[in-house]
């Protein structure tokens, strides 16, 4: 199959997913455009199959792999991801993944973050893209597993991931398909969601 063919059936899976999330979040009560997100990023490790261009040491996590930066919605839904070899600066990919998803969404005011994004992003965020990111750090004093406010959607997110056995390691041998099996993987859960049985009204 061509690049072309391969690049087309990746964008038709993120359209299918992005047209069932809006089915999620309405009967949740929420507008089909998000108006806050969380951002977060996870390393995870490369299989063999993957490209040493397309891969990277990240040495704060000893893998060597790529990195998922995410952004979700309120409710843990994805609204956008980028795969980058685990080598490369999170703040970077953040800038540019936070102005690809505040073009797609545009009512996205807020994005809530951990301590590691503090810095000139945060001064790049208000200024160029109008949008609030708020870091959420966690206290000095704060000892073992700390449940924080908001970071706990994007914990989530990955948790699910990390239940997909195709999802534990990066086994794609393209940057463009790893992405699509994240979309691929919340377009299940979402699925299920939708087709859940909803409790009658008496």
């Amino acid at each position: 199959m061509s690049h072309r063919h391969v690049g087309r059936r990746h964008d038709l899976v993120r359209e299918f997913h992005d047209r069932l999330r809006h089915l999620v979040r309405e009967p949740a009560g929420r507008d089909s455009g998000p108006g806050a997100g969380v951002i977060d990023s996870q390393s995870v490790t490369a299989d063999a199959v993957v490209s040493s261009d397309s891969r990277g040491f990240d040495g704060g996590k000893l893998i060597n792999g790529r990195k998922r930066h995410v952004v979700v919605d309120s409710l843990g839904l994805l609204l956008a991801v980028m795969v980058i070899a685990a080598d490369v600066g999170y703040r970077a990919a953040a800038q540019l993944l936070l102005t690809q998803v505040t073009a797609a969404h545009h009512l996205l005011a807020l994005v809530w973050a951990d301590g590691g994004y503090t810095g000139s992003l945060v001064e790049y965020c208000l200024a160029a893209l109008a949008l609030v990111l708020a870091i959420v750090k966690r206290s000095d004093d704060m000892r073992g597993f700390v449940v924080l406010p908001k970071r706990w959607i994007v914990e989530r997110f990955f948790a699910h991931l990390m239940r997909s056995r195709r999802l534990v390691r990066d086994f794609e041998r393209s940057i463009a398909g790893a992405e699509a099996m994240l979309y691929w993987s919340m377009t299940m859960l979402m699925t299920c969601r939708v087709a859940r049985p909803r409790p009658s009204r008496a």
